[in-house]
C-alpha cells in the first residue's frame, strides 16, 4: 500500500471531494465546499515528492518535470478512483486529488429531472453539460452514459483527461480513452473515433477550436455526442461555441449548430443549510424548433424566454431552480444570490449587503 493511500482513506471517510497536498503547508481537505486542515505535519518538498512519485508512472513524472504540470488517474482498490493534478509552486510541489466514486450513480439516485435520463436515448446530436469547475458535470455525464449503457445496444467511446468514471460494458460496448496515454489530444481521439464505429461519443472537455469543430461534425454525421464546457447559462454556452470560430465562419457554424444541438444542461453545486452536504441547481435547455431558430438567427439572448415558456418540455432556468431550492429551505438566500444569473431577483431576500460589492 502506498503511503499516500492513508490520506485517500481519510478523505473517503470524511466525505471530502478534494485532497490538497502542498510543500510547506499541512494537508487540507475540501468537505462540502469548505477547506479544512488535516492534523498532520507540514510536509517539506522532498517528503512530498517521495510520496507523490510513489504512485506516479515514469512517463508522467517525466512530463511533470519538463512542464511543471501533469494530470492522471489513480485508483485505490475497493475505495475509489482519483483525478490527480501535480503542479509546481513557490515552495515546491503541489498536488490536488479529486475523488471519483467507484460506483456510478444513476440519474434517479442523483435526483435529476426525468428529462436528463431521456437524453441518453437520443439517436444523434450534441448535448452539452456546462458549469464552473467542481459543479458536478462529470457526475451528471456519467449518469447519462450509465443510462445509455444499461438501456441501449451500441458502441460508446469516452475521451477524457484523465479517465474519471469507469463504465463496465452492459448493453453497450464501452471503450475509455485517456488523452496523453491512449491518444495525443482530444481532437486526435475525436478524429479517430469517427473511424471506430461509435454510436455515442463522450468528450471530457471541448477545449479548443478543432475539438469543438469535430464534436459538431460528429453530431452532424449521425452520432450522439456528449461534452462539457465551462459556462454559466444555456445561451452563453451557445455563444461560447460560436465565438470560438473566426468571424467569417460564424454564420455557417450557427446554422450547423442549430441543426445539431439537442440540449444544454448548466449546473452549479450549492451548500445546504438544512443538513450537511450539497445540492445541485440545473438550467435545462431542450433544442425545440423555436430554440434552434433563435440559434440560427443569432438571437440567443431570447433563449431564456424560450426556456421559461418551455416547461412542458422539461426546460427550466437556473434562477427558477435556485428559487425552488430556497423555498424548500435547502439553501440560504446568500448562496442563491451568489449563484444566480439575474441577481436583482434575489437581492431583496438578503438580510445584509452582498459580499461581492461589484455586483451592486
Amino acid at each position: 500500500m502506498a503511503k499516500i493511500d492513508a490520506f485517500f482513506k481519510l478523505m473517503h471517510e470524511q466525505g471530502a471531494s478534494d485532497l490538497h497536498l502542498v510543500a510547506g503547508q499541512p494537508p487540507m481537505l475540501r468537505i462540502h465546499g469548505d477547506m479544512e486542515r488535516v492534523k498532520y505535519k507540514v510536509m517539506d518538498n522532498d517528503d512530498l515528492r517521495k510520496m507523490l512519485y510513489e504512485i506516479t508512472a515514469e512517463e508522467k513524472i517525466k512530463t511533470f518535470e519538463e512542464t511543471g504540470d501533469v494530470d492522471f488517474g489513480y485508483e485505490v482498490a475497493g475505495l475509489a478512483r482519483y483525478r490527480a493534478n501535480y503542479f509546481m509552486q513557490r515552495a515546491g510541489l503541489g498536488a490536488v486529488f479529486r475523488e471519483i466514486p467507484n460506483e456510478v450513480q444513476t440519474c434517479e439516485q442523483l435526483g435529476l429531472p426525468s428529462v436528463i435520463s431521456k437524453l441518453a436515448s437520443l439517436p444523434r446530436g450534441l448535448v452539452l453539460v456546462t458549469g464552473p469547475t467542481g459543479s458536478g458535470k462529470s457526475t451528471t455525464l456519467a449518469a447519462i452514459i450509465d443510462e445509455a449503457n444499461r438501456k441501449r445496444k451500441d458502441h460508446i467511446i469516452t475521451i477524457e483527461d484523465p479517465i474519471e468514471f469507469v463504465h463496465q460494458s452492459q448493453g453497450c460496448v464501452v471503450n475509455h480513452r485517456e488523452v496523453g496515454t491512449h491518444t495525443k489530444s482530444f481532437s486526435a481521439a475525436l478524429r479517430g473515433a469517427l473511424r471506430e464505429d461509435p454510436d455515442i461519443i463522450m468528450v471530457g472537455e471541448m477545449r479548443d477550436l478543432e475539438t469543438i469543430s469535430l464534436a459538431i461534425e460528429a453530431a452532424q454525421t449521425g452520432h450522439l455526442v456528449f461534452a462539457t464546457l465551462h459556462t454559466t447559462s444555456a445561451h452563453k454556452t451557445v455563444d461560447r461555441v460560436i465565438e470560438v470560430f473566426p468571424h467569417d465562419q460564424q454564420e455557417q457554424v450557427r446554422s450547423t449548430l442549430a441543426d445539431g444541438i439537442r440540449a444544454v444542461i448548466t449546473q452549479t453545486l450549492l451548500k445546504r443549510i438544512d443538513r450537511k452536504g450539497r445540492c445541485v441547481a440545473l438550467e435545462i435547455m431542450i433544442a425545440t424548433p423555436a430554440v434552434r431558430n433563435l440559434v440560427r438567427e443569432a438571437k440567443t439572448y431570447q433563449i431564456p424566454s424560450s426556456i421559461q415558456t418551455g416547461k412542458k418540455y422539461g426546460m427550466q432556468l437556473l434562477d427558477d431552480a435556485l428559487m425552488d431550492l430556497y423555498n424548500k429551505g435547502w439553501i440560504s438566500p446568500d448562496e442563491a444570490y451568489q449563484k444566480a444569473n439575474e441577481k436583482a431577483r434575489f437581492r431583496p431576500l438578503l438580510r445584509t449587503a452582498p459580499a461581492d460589492f461589484t455586483e451592486v
